[in-house]
């Protein structure tokens, strides 16, 4: 649209003078899928600007598309509208606009009234119409809003476990844990045995190579075994998971059973029950593994201000430990394993959740590696409020692919954009697979039936964390930023790092290598834990920094006395009373 805007100057006895200007006031507006009827009208302005007597036409088509600011701002912009005047302009333009777009508003209720009486327009069809458009969009006629089973449950769980039935609850879990750990040693048992059976035939083979068989015998020999190893994975994987899932039906319905029989104030045997159950579990545990389990871990505690006005008080501790120590149950329950499951379970649906990094490789799956391993572990225990791992690896994988595709499209849309060396390269490894993620990219699990945590972060890393060249910018340490920029999001008050971004120790990692790479993981996590403040208001959260179980005393104790050098350590004051 090309409007035409007049200003006329009257200077005393001095001709008209006509000053016409030309500008485009086309915007961006969503197509109506019906064509309304436009009216043109003329907003008139005048102003004094010293002795000169200036008039403003702006002719405006009715009804408005633009917003009243957008076209008062082109107006002064494109007449160089003097400032003292700005304020009373968009004061008569949006009374010129609001007094206008009423004329055409009860124009038209006239045209369609009138419609109406000639009998142009179905009345019963024109209140059918309003009805429905009424019920669809006004809030008592919608349709409330029906809470599924898992909330539901997540409800009832919650109450329970901040209840006396509490201890019922995780006795109750134990047990099942316990089972289901059987079933898997029995799985591994039998696994075992089958390898062994089948290292022994693939020994003998061999001794025939050359005789009586030839390389031809050997691999089908192999492919036999390795199908037969596959068939009895599969019969076990198909057993753990029926009985994983008649677990968790079976507990939900007991605990939703268990609330309503609560709720009865005349059912006084079920609070006796419960009492009578809470002691039935007994405290025994294996001495021997709680004494290794010491010797192995190793903790020091720092209690840290950040901030340069507001102070934010963080706790930090130093850990050394392995990483799926903090995932793994013991089937033989000491008191301090049930605090550690009872404090779990009480913030499960709270604001104060739990989180750990597991560094694993640019593949979504648990196949191998620590992944694997963490795969095993969370298979102990039944998960009774979240799907099972396998189940929330396929919507990753999918989520995965959705965002290659995306991504793959808008790059197409923009061919004539540079990009680097290193991007093509990234590009080549996502068309190459694109199920797969890139180093610093890392995909989240949640869980119920972890030791000591919540919340899975699976971060990739690639071999380069091994080098000792690394920077501030490599994507493992921004992965580390997003990490706690999600905590500081989704209430994930505790989270645990690998401090040396690693989780097992091998040859090059030397002394001047670990000081070298916790110094560089300490004072980037402090600038992040700085960022927090604007991320979150400043809320204080615990920060573990873990290092392998193989690390030696010393080492440990070097990092510990390198950490008060990087942060602020608040220190103890002691106070004396005088005599």
């Amino acid at each position: 649209m090309i409007y035409l805007v007049s200003i006329r100057i009257l200077s005393g006895q001095n001709p008209l003078i006509f000053v016409k200007f030309v500008f485009d006031l086309q915007v961006k507006m969503r197509k109506n899928k019906r064509k309304t009827n436009t009216i043109e009208k003329e907003f008139v302005f005048e102003f004094q600007a010293g002795k000169n007597h200036c008039v403003l036409k702006v002719p405006l088509q009715f009804p408005l598309k633009d917003n009243v600011n957008d076209l008062h701002g082109r107006i002064v912009l494109l007449h160089n509208i003097p400032c003292f005047v700005e304020n009373e302009l968009k004061t008569r333009l949006v009374g010129f606009i609001e007094r206008e777009t009423l004329v055409d508003y009860d124009r038209d209720a006239e045209a369609a009234l009138q419609r109406l009486t000639t009998g142009e327009v179905d009345i019963n069809k024109l209140t059918n119409v309003w009805a429905k458009a009424y019920s669809e969009t006004t809030l008592e006629h919608a349709r409330p809003e029906e809470a599924s089973w898992d909330e539901d449950f997540a409800c009832v769980y919650h109450e329970l476990i901040h209840s006396p039935a509490s201890e019922t609850l995780l006795n109750l879990e134990h047990s099942y844990f316990v089972s289901v750990s059987e079933l898997i040693s029995e799985r591994d048992m039998e696994l075992k045995k089958l390898q062994e059976r089948q290292a022994a035939e693939m020994d003998k083979v061999m001794q025939e190579l050359g005789k009586t068989l030839c390389d031809q015998d050997v691999n089908t020999v192999a492919a036999q075994h390795f199908e037969a190893q596959q068939v009895l994975e599969n019969k076990w994987a198909s057993e753990l998971k029926q009985v994983t899932g008649i677990q968790k039906q079976e507990y939900q319905e007991w605990v939703m059973k268990l609330h309503r029989d609560l709720q009865n104030p005349n059912n006084s045997s079920i609070t006796e029950e419960i009492k009578v159950q809470s002691g039935q579990l007994g405290e025994g545990g294996e001495a021997g593994g709680r004494i290794l389990e010491e010797q192995q871990q190793l903790e020091e505690s720092f209690t840290i201000h950040l901030g340069a006005q507001l102070k934010t008080m963080h706790n930090l501790r130093l850990v050394r430990s392995d990483v799926l120590d903090f995932c793994k149950h013991r089937r033989h329950s000491s008191s301090g394993v049930k605090l550690r499951r009872l404090q779990t379970a009480l913030s499960l649906y709270s604001t104060s959740l739990c989180g750990l990094v597991l560094l694993v490789d640019n593949r979504v799956n648990s196949y191998s590696g620590i992944k694997r391993d963490f795969a095993t572990v969370s298979q102990e225990c039944t998960d009774f409020h979240f799907p099972r791992l396998d189940e929330q690896l396929e919507i990753v994988q999918q989520v995965v692919l959705y965002a290659r595709a995306q991504r793959s499209s808008k790059q197409k849309e923009q061919p004539e954009m540079a990009r680097n060396g290193g991007s093509e390269d990234k590009n080549k490894m996502i068309d190459r697979n694109s199920s797969n993620i890139l180093p610093g990219e890392f995909y989240i699990s949640r869980h119920s039936n972890l030791s000591e945590v919540h919340i899975m972060f699976h971060l990739c890393v690639d071999d380069n964390v091994r080098s000792g060249n690394i920077t501030a910018r490599d994507p493992a340490i921004m992965g580390l930023r997003n990490i706690l920029k999600v905590c500081c999001t989704h209430d994930i008050t505790t989270i645990t790092i690998p401090l040396l971004l690693v989780h097992d120790m091998s040859e090059e990692m030397t002394i001047p290598w670990c000081l070298k790479r916790a110094e560089l993981v300490f004072k980037c996590v402090k600038g992040f834990m700085m960022e927090m403040a604007s991320w979150d208001g400043g809320i204080s959260r615990t920060v573990q920094f873990l290092v392998p179980p193989s690390i030696s005393e010393d080492m440990f104790y070097q990092l510990s006395n390198m950490l008060p050098q990087i942060f602020r350590v608040s220190s103890t004051l002691t106070l004396t009373s005088k005599r």
